[in-house]
């Protein structure tokens, strides 16, 4: 792949973006663990929260950390641009470690390794950009798909079933939906298509609401140096894997046919896998909710 000029500046657009994530999440996880645990998957968390300061600047962070995204997304392929979100976890590391008092052992650190080594595989190996879209119809059912699925938690939450997992898989699809229709958004700019940029804006929207809920609700006992690295390889992984199904990138022409990006992929997807078996995110994937905060 030659790294062009375009690309460049997209990769070091979206290590800026990776820094705000990160530290915006770990604001908003300080303020997340002293709400009551009844506002878990409520609209009522997100109201509780939008009157504590730390919260608020935290979500500024984010705020301007999707926009650098979206500008990213104009310079570099969804590929290239979503693993780069996952330098922010050295960051993340740092600030559990020395501000909310996370334990960072041996496996977390190899475990972010595991993901800057599939991260500089998958930008080595990323693909080219496609002229041709898949069929609306397909694309209608692939988001709908991922909108179904982040949206379980929610329609289960009165079973009294145990859905810390479902809820960390809800954040990483909602945040996936909404990575994928800024990108579609951007897409449509250069044609100034302004009523394909409203709905897929809309979209973007609705699926930030909903991945936030759903990792509001993870950060009232998850710790945030495992919760919120799951949720970004989870919709990473989405977003690279969808890419050539919905015909916005083609792996055709990538090293050894696709087996690099593939690898590197696997390497990624090790990384977090290892987070996930970590003691502390083991809990909170295996519990529904703790004793309840009034």
């Amino acid at each position: 792949m030659n790294l062009s000029a375009p690309l460049l500046l997209g990769l070091l657009v979206a290590l800026g973006s990776a820094a705000l994530y990160s530290s915006g999440a770990a604001l908003q996880a300080l303020e997340a663990r002293n709400t009551p645990d009844r506002e878990a998957l409520h609209a009522s968390l997100l109201r509780d929260l939008a009157s504590r300061p730390r919260w608020l600047l935290g979500t500024a962070a984010v705020l301007v950390g999707w926009s650098l995204q979206a500008g990213a997304l104009l310079l570099a392929p969804v590929t290239v641009v979503q693993p780069t979100l996952a330098a922010g976890l050295v960051i993340l590391l740092a600030v559990g470690a020395r501000v909310l008092g996370e334990p960072v052992g041996r496996r977390e650190v190899l475990a972010v390794l595991a993901i800057f080594v599939g991260v500089a595989g998958l930008a080595a190996s990323a693909p080219l950009p496609s002229t041709e879209r898949a069929d609306p119809q397909v694309l209608a059912i692939a988001m709908a798909g991922l909108a179904l699925v982040a949206l379980t938690p929610y329609l289960l939450r009165s079973s009294g079933r145990p859905l810390g997992g479902l809820v960390i898989a809800s954040g990483g699809l909602a945040y996936a939906v909404c990575g994928l229709s800024t990108s579609f958004a951007g897409d449509a700019l250069p044609n100034a298509q302004w009523l394909v940029i409203l709905f897929w804006l809309g979209v973007t929207v609705a699926a930030a609401l909903i991945g936030l809920v759903s990792e509001m609700t993870a950060f009232q006992h998850g710790a945030v140096t495992h919760v919120f690295p799951v949720m970004l390889v989870i919709q990473m992984l989405v977003a690279v894997l969808l890419m050539p199904v919905l015909g916005v990138e083609s792996w055709g022409a990538t090293p050894l046919n696709g087996v690099a990006l593939a690898a590197s992929i696997a390497v990624v997807a090790g990384g977090a896998a290892a987070l996930v078996g970590t003691p502390a995110v083991g809990a909170a994937l295996a519990t529904s909710r703790g004793t309840d905060r009034e």
